[in-house]
Protein backbone atom coordinates (compact mmCIF):
# COMPACT_ATOMS: atom_id res chain seq x y z
CA UNK A 1 0.00 0.00 0.00
CA UNK A 2 3.01 2.50 1.03
CA UNK A 3 4.10 1.35 -2.50
CA UNK A 4 1.14 2.68 -4.46
CA UNK A 5 1.02 5.84 -2.64
CA UNK A 6 4.56 6.33 -3.39
CA UNK A 7 4.66 5.44 -6.88
CA UNK A 8 1.10 8.22 -7.40
CA UNK A 9 3.42 10.82 -5.45
CA UNK A 10 6.12 9.96 -7.52
CA UNK A 11 3.48 10.73 -10.79
CA UNK A 12 1.75 13.99 -9.51
CA UNK A 13 4.74 16.06 -8.36
CA UNK A 14 6.46 16.38 -11.66
CA UNK A 15 2.96 16.76 -13.35
CA UNK A 16 2.51 19.51 -10.55
CA UNK A 17 5.69 20.97 -11.25
CA UNK A 18 4.82 20.86 -15.01
CA UNK A 19 1.78 23.18 -14.13
CA UNK A 20 3.99 25.81 -11.59
CA UNK A 21 6.56 25.55 -14.88
CA UNK A 22 4.29 26.27 -17.53
CA UNK A 23 1.36 28.12 -15.67
CA UNK A 24 -0.31 28.92 -19.40
CA UNK A 25 -1.23 25.29 -19.20
CA UNK A 26 -3.78 25.83 -16.90
CA UNK A 27 -7.56 27.48 -17.35
CA UNK A 28 -8.82 30.60 -14.67
CA UNK A 29 -9.19 28.82 -11.29
CA UNK A 30 -12.39 27.42 -10.26
CA UNK A 31 -13.76 25.55 -7.47
CA UNK A 32 -11.43 22.65 -8.56
CA UNK A 33 -7.65 21.93 -7.71
CA UNK A 34 -5.07 22.86 -10.66
CA UNK A 35 -4.20 19.30 -11.22
CA UNK A 36 -8.35 18.55 -12.04
CA UNK A 37 -8.46 21.74 -14.20
CA UNK A 38 -5.15 20.69 -16.15
CA UNK A 39 -7.04 17.10 -16.67
CA UNK A 40 -10.09 18.73 -17.75
CA UNK A 41 -8.10 20.69 -20.27
CA UNK A 42 -6.62 17.27 -21.57
CA UNK A 43 -9.06 15.07 -21.36
CA UNK A 44 -12.33 17.19 -21.96
CA UNK A 45 -14.09 15.22 -18.91
CA UNK A 46 -16.19 17.74 -17.86
CA UNK A 47 -17.53 18.98 -21.43
CA UNK A 48 -21.16 18.30 -21.60
CA UNK A 49 -22.41 16.68 -24.45
CA UNK A 50 -23.61 19.40 -26.44
CA UNK A 51 -20.31 20.24 -26.77
CA UNK A 52 -17.86 18.68 -29.42
CA UNK A 53 -13.67 19.88 -29.40
CA UNK A 54 -10.48 19.19 -31.10
CA UNK A 55 -6.90 20.60 -30.96
CA UNK A 56 -6.18 22.75 -34.35
CA UNK A 57 -4.36 25.62 -35.15
CA UNK A 58 -4.97 29.01 -36.35
CA UNK A 59 -5.36 29.88 -39.91
CA UNK A 60 -4.56 32.75 -41.08
CA UNK A 61 -5.43 33.24 -45.26
CA UNK A 62 -2.16 34.32 -47.23
CA UNK A 63 -2.16 36.58 -50.42
CA UNK A 64 0.25 36.29 -52.61
CA UNK A 65 1.52 39.53 -54.10
CA UNK A 66 2.90 39.10 -57.56
CA UNK A 67 4.42 40.55 -60.25
CA UNK A 68 2.79 41.46 -63.47
CA UNK A 69 5.23 42.00 -65.95
CA UNK A 70 9.01 41.53 -65.59
CA UNK A 71 11.83 44.08 -64.73
CA UNK A 72 14.38 45.34 -62.06
CA UNK A 73 12.51 46.04 -58.85
CA UNK A 74 13.66 50.22 -58.21
CA UNK A 75 11.85 50.38 -54.99
CA UNK A 76 10.16 47.98 -51.73
CA UNK A 77 9.21 50.33 -49.55
CA UNK A 78 7.06 47.51 -46.95
CA UNK A 79 8.51 45.55 -44.11
CA UNK A 80 8.01 42.11 -43.07
CA UNK A 81 5.44 42.55 -40.30
CA UNK A 82 4.01 46.09 -41.86
CA UNK A 83 0.18 46.33 -41.63
CA UNK A 84 -0.87 47.89 -45.53
CA UNK A 85 -3.71 49.07 -46.67
CA UNK A 86 -5.58 47.84 -49.50
CA UNK A 87 -3.94 50.09 -52.38
CA UNK A 88 -0.72 50.87 -50.57
CA UNK A 89 2.35 50.45 -52.81
CA UNK A 90 4.08 47.15 -52.30
CA UNK A 91 7.08 47.52 -54.95
CA UNK A 92 8.03 49.53 -58.21
CA UNK A 93 9.67 48.29 -60.81
CA UNK A 94 11.69 50.40 -63.18
CA UNK A 95 8.91 51.87 -65.84
CA UNK A 96 11.34 53.48 -67.89
CA UNK A 97 11.78 51.03 -70.99
CA UNK A 98 7.62 51.24 -71.14
CA UNK A 99 7.28 55.25 -70.41
CA UNK A 100 9.45 55.35 -73.63
CA UNK A 101 7.32 52.93 -75.91
CA UNK A 102 4.28 55.21 -74.11
CA UNK A 103 5.95 58.33 -75.94
CA UNK A 104 6.07 56.53 -79.16
CA UNK A 105 2.52 55.64 -79.05
CA UNK A 106 1.36 59.13 -78.19
CA UNK A 107 3.06 60.16 -81.19
CA UNK A 108 1.77 57.59 -83.17
CA UNK A 109 -1.66 58.59 -82.30
CA UNK A 110 -0.79 62.52 -82.99
CA UNK A 111 0.65 61.33 -86.42
CA UNK A 112 -2.74 59.25 -87.25
CA UNK A 113 -4.97 62.43 -86.03
CA UNK A 114 -2.81 64.49 -88.72
CA UNK A 115 -3.14 61.98 -91.57
CA UNK A 116 -7.25 62.06 -90.49
CA UNK A 117 -7.67 65.99 -91.14
CA UNK A 118 -5.67 65.66 -94.21
CA UNK A 119 -7.78 62.96 -95.74
CA UNK A 120 -10.92 65.11 -94.55
CA UNK A 121 -9.70 68.19 -96.56
CA UNK A 122 -8.62 65.75 -99.46
CA UNK A 123 -12.09 64.24 -99.43
CA UNK A 124 -13.62 67.97 -99.50
CA UNK A 125 -11.47 68.56 -102.73
CA UNK A 126 -12.30 65.64 -104.40
CA UNK A 127 -15.79 66.20 -103.29
CA UNK A 128 -15.59 69.37 -105.36
CA UNK A 129 -14.20 68.42 -108.70
CA UNK A 130 -16.51 65.34 -109.12
CA UNK A 131 -19.19 67.59 -108.80
CA UNK A 132 -17.64 69.57 -111.24
CA UNK A 133 -17.06 66.91 -113.47
CA UNK A 134 -20.40 65.47 -113.03
CA UNK A 135 -21.86 69.21 -114.01
CA UNK A 136 -19.52 69.07 -117.39
CA UNK A 137 -20.56 65.11 -118.38
CA UNK A 138 -24.07 65.86 -117.66
CA UNK A 139 -23.99 68.92 -119.68
CA UNK A 140 -21.91 67.30 -122.76
CA UNK A 141 -24.69 64.65 -123.13
CA UNK A 142 -26.99 67.14 -123.53
CA UNK A 143 -24.83 68.67 -126.51
CA UNK A 144 -24.39 65.12 -127.85
CA UNK A 145 -27.95 64.08 -127.50
CA UNK A 146 -29.22 67.72 -129.46
CA UNK A 147 -25.59 66.93 -132.38
CA UNK A 148 -23.50 70.02 -131.19
CA UNK A 149 -20.73 67.98 -129.84
CA UNK A 150 -18.86 65.04 -131.28
CA UNK A 151 -18.73 61.59 -129.24
CA UNK A 152 -14.86 62.07 -128.72
CA UNK A 153 -15.55 64.86 -126.22
CA UNK A 154 -18.46 63.07 -124.64
CA UNK A 155 -16.04 60.70 -124.22
CA UNK A 156 -13.48 62.45 -122.67
CA UNK A 157 -16.19 63.99 -120.17
CA UNK A 158 -17.31 60.88 -119.00
CA UNK A 159 -13.37 59.50 -118.44
CA UNK A 160 -12.94 62.78 -116.18
CA UNK A 161 -15.79 61.54 -114.21
CA UNK A 162 -14.69 58.38 -113.79
CA UNK A 163 -11.17 59.93 -112.70
CA UNK A 164 -12.92 62.33 -110.11
CA UNK A 165 -14.79 59.40 -108.51
CA UNK A 166 -12.00 57.56 -108.19
CA UNK A 167 -10.48 60.20 -106.72
CA UNK A 168 -13.54 61.07 -104.63
CA UNK A 169 -13.21 57.32 -103.08
CA UNK A 170 -9.84 56.63 -102.19
CA UNK A 171 -9.51 59.80 -100.19
CA UNK A 172 -12.92 58.18 -97.86
CA UNK A 173 -10.72 55.51 -98.38
CA UNK A 174 -7.88 57.51 -96.78
CA UNK A 175 -10.09 58.99 -93.78
CA UNK A 176 -10.99 55.14 -92.82
CA UNK A 177 -7.55 53.88 -93.04
CA UNK A 178 -6.39 57.00 -90.71
CA UNK A 179 -9.37 56.23 -87.90
CA UNK A 180 -8.12 53.12 -88.02
CA UNK A 181 -4.53 54.16 -87.46
CA UNK A 182 -5.70 56.49 -84.62
CA UNK A 183 -7.72 53.54 -82.89
CA UNK A 184 -4.83 50.88 -82.81
CA UNK A 185 -2.35 53.96 -81.69
CA UNK A 186 -4.83 54.89 -78.93
CA UNK A 187 -5.22 50.96 -78.17
CA UNK A 188 -1.09 51.13 -77.82
CA UNK A 189 -0.81 53.81 -75.45
CA UNK A 190 -4.02 52.35 -73.60
CA UNK A 191 -2.03 48.94 -73.04
CA UNK A 192 1.39 51.08 -72.30
CA UNK A 193 -0.95 53.12 -69.54
CA UNK A 194 -1.65 49.63 -68.19
CA UNK A 195 1.74 48.27 -67.89
CA UNK A 196 3.08 51.46 -66.65
CA UNK A 197 0.67 51.66 -63.76
CA UNK A 198 1.49 47.67 -63.32
CA UNK A 199 4.60 48.26 -62.92
CA UNK A 200 3.38 50.05 -59.22
CA UNK A 201 2.78 46.77 -57.12
CA UNK A 202 -0.39 47.27 -54.58
CA UNK A 203 -1.94 45.59 -52.03
CA UNK A 204 -4.76 43.56 -53.30
CA UNK A 205 -6.12 44.31 -49.82
CA UNK A 206 -6.14 45.47 -45.72
CA UNK A 207 -3.30 42.81 -44.38
CA UNK A 208 0.50 42.21 -42.66
CA UNK A 209 3.42 41.73 -45.07
CA UNK A 210 4.02 37.95 -43.57
CA UNK A 211 7.04 37.66 -45.93
CA UNK A 212 9.02 39.78 -48.48
CA UNK A 213 10.39 37.40 -51.10
CA UNK A 214 12.55 40.15 -52.84
CA UNK A 215 14.12 42.78 -52.64
CA UNK A 216 14.93 46.05 -54.45
CA UNK A 217 17.49 45.73 -57.27
CA UNK A 218 16.13 42.19 -57.81
CA UNK A 219 15.07 41.25 -61.65
CA UNK A 220 12.14 39.51 -60.97
CA UNK A 221 10.29 37.40 -63.89
CA UNK A 222 6.35 38.20 -65.18
CA UNK A 223 4.34 36.56 -62.41
CA UNK A 224 6.87 36.08 -59.98
CA UNK A 225 5.25 36.69 -56.02
CA UNK A 226 7.46 39.25 -54.25
CA UNK A 227 5.42 39.38 -51.03
CA UNK A 228 3.25 37.23 -48.82
CA UNK A 229 0.11 38.67 -47.06
CA UNK A 230 -1.35 38.00 -44.21
CA UNK A 231 -5.23 38.92 -44.41
CA UNK A 232 -6.15 40.17 -40.88
CA UNK A 233 -10.24 39.67 -41.90
CA UNK A 234 -10.19 36.02 -42.68
CA UNK A 235 -8.48 33.90 -39.35
CA UNK A 236 -10.15 30.30 -38.93
CA UNK A 237 -9.28 26.87 -37.24
CA UNK A 238 -10.12 24.21 -38.75
CA UNK A 239 -10.92 20.64 -36.56
CA UNK A 240 -11.46 17.33 -37.17
CA UNK A 241 -14.67 15.94 -35.63
CA UNK A 242 -16.11 12.31 -35.30
CA UNK A 243 -19.09 11.64 -37.51
CA UNK A 244 -21.19 11.20 -34.41
CA UNK A 245 -20.48 14.80 -33.50
CA UNK A 246 -20.09 16.45 -37.45
CA UNK A 247 -23.27 15.14 -38.12
CA UNK A 248 -24.83 17.37 -35.47
CA UNK A 249 -22.87 20.71 -36.13
CA UNK A 250 -24.60 22.72 -39.04
CA UNK A 251 -22.93 25.84 -40.71
CA UNK A 252 -23.69 29.26 -38.25
CA UNK A 253 -23.58 26.99 -34.93
CA UNK A 254 -21.49 28.65 -32.33
CA UNK A 255 -17.96 27.93 -31.36
CA UNK A 256 -15.16 28.71 -29.02
CA UNK A 257 -11.35 28.38 -29.49
CA UNK A 258 -8.91 28.54 -26.15
CA UNK A 259 -4.99 29.17 -27.84
CA UNK A 260 -2.40 27.55 -25.93
CA UNK A 261 -0.14 30.78 -25.61
CA UNK A 262 -3.43 32.72 -23.92
CA UNK A 263 -4.98 29.69 -21.65
CA UNK A 264 -7.32 32.65 -19.73
CA UNK A 265 -9.12 34.14 -22.49
CA UNK A 266 -12.07 31.90 -24.90
CA UNK A 267 -12.94 33.15 -28.06
CA UNK A 268 -15.97 33.41 -29.91
CA UNK A 269 -16.23 31.82 -33.35
CA UNK A 270 -18.75 30.36 -35.97
CA UNK A 271 -18.73 27.40 -38.11
CA UNK A 272 -18.54 28.34 -41.75
CA UNK A 273 -17.48 24.57 -43.25
CA UNK A 274 -18.92 21.26 -42.78
CA UNK A 275 -16.83 18.46 -44.92
CA UNK A 276 -19.53 16.30 -46.70
CA UNK A 277 -16.61 13.83 -46.97
CA UNK A 278 -15.02 11.54 -44.31
CA UNK A 279 -11.42 11.54 -44.24
CA UNK A 280 -8.50 10.24 -42.14
CA UNK A 281 -7.07 12.74 -39.54
CA UNK A 282 -4.31 14.55 -40.65
CA UNK A 283 -0.52 14.46 -39.47
CA UNK A 284 -0.61 18.25 -37.37
CA UNK A 285 -3.44 16.16 -35.35
CA UNK A 286 -0.91 14.95 -32.11
CA UNK A 287 -1.50 11.75 -31.68
CA UNK A 288 -1.12 8.38 -33.97
CA UNK A 289 -4.18 7.21 -32.39
CA UNK A 290 -6.29 10.08 -33.83
CA UNK A 291 -4.64 10.18 -36.92
CA UNK A 292 -6.04 6.80 -38.11
CA UNK A 293 -9.25 8.07 -37.50
CA UNK A 294 -11.72 8.78 -40.10
CA UNK A 295 -13.12 12.04 -39.13
CA UNK A 296 -15.10 15.46 -40.68
CA UNK A 297 -13.38 18.83 -41.38
CA UNK A 298 -15.24 21.50 -39.70
CA UNK A 299 -14.37 25.15 -40.25
CA UNK A 300 -14.81 27.46 -37.25
CA UNK A 301 -13.93 31.40 -38.21
CA UNK A 302 -13.45 34.49 -36.00
CA UNK A 303 -15.73 37.37 -36.48
CA UNK A 304 -14.21 40.55 -38.72
CA UNK A 305 -15.01 42.61 -35.94
CA UNK A 306 -13.32 41.36 -33.51
CA UNK A 307 -9.96 40.68 -35.85
CA UNK A 308 -10.06 44.12 -36.35
CA UNK A 309 -9.81 44.72 -32.77
CA UNK A 310 -7.13 42.41 -31.45
CA UNK A 311 -5.48 42.50 -35.06
CA UNK A 312 -1.80 43.00 -34.16
CA UNK A 313 -2.12 39.71 -31.89
CA UNK A 314 -3.28 37.51 -35.12
CA UNK A 315 -0.85 35.20 -35.96
CA UNK A 316 -1.26 31.97 -37.71
CA UNK A 317 -0.37 28.55 -36.80
CA UNK A 318 -0.99 29.08 -33.09
CA UNK A 319 -2.47 26.13 -31.22
CA UNK A 320 -5.22 25.55 -29.28
CA UNK A 321 -8.65 23.94 -29.32
CA UNK A 322 -11.84 24.57 -30.67
CA UNK A 323 -15.24 23.63 -29.42
CA UNK A 324 -18.45 23.43 -31.45
CA UNK A 325 -21.93 23.74 -29.92
CA UNK A 326 -24.02 20.85 -31.36
CA UNK A 327 -27.48 22.23 -29.82
CA UNK A 328 -28.35 25.75 -30.41
CA UNK A 329 -30.57 25.29 -27.23
CA UNK A 330 -28.09 24.64 -24.90
CA UNK A 331 -25.74 26.79 -22.86
CA UNK A 332 -22.19 27.13 -22.90
CA UNK A 333 -20.03 25.88 -19.86
CA UNK A 334 -19.10 28.14 -17.49
CA UNK A 335 -15.36 27.65 -18.70
CA UNK A 336 -16.51 28.29 -22.27
CA UNK A 337 -18.02 31.62 -21.71
CA UNK A 338 -16.22 34.26 -23.72
CA UNK A 339 -14.00 35.97 -22.20
CA UNK A 340 -11.15 38.56 -24.26
CA UNK A 341 -8.90 40.70 -23.53
CA UNK A 342 -9.76 44.24 -22.21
Amino acid sequence: MMLWAFVGLMTIDPLMRAIDAAPWLVRPATAESRLETLLDRLRGKKLPVTIASSNGRIEAQEVDVAAKYSGRIAEMPVEEGDTVEAGQVIARLDDREYRAQLLGAQAEVLRAESALAEAEALIAQRDSETAVAEASYNRIVELFHSGHTSAQTLDERRGALKTAQAAQRAAIAAKAQARSSIAAAEAEVSRLNAVVGDMVITAPRRGRVQYKLARAGEVVAAGARIATLLDLTDVSMSLYLPATAAGRVAVGDEARIILDPAPDYVIPARVTFVSADAQFTPKAVETEEEREKLVFRVKIQIPRELLARFERQVKGGVRGVGYVRTDPAAAWPEQLQVKLPQ
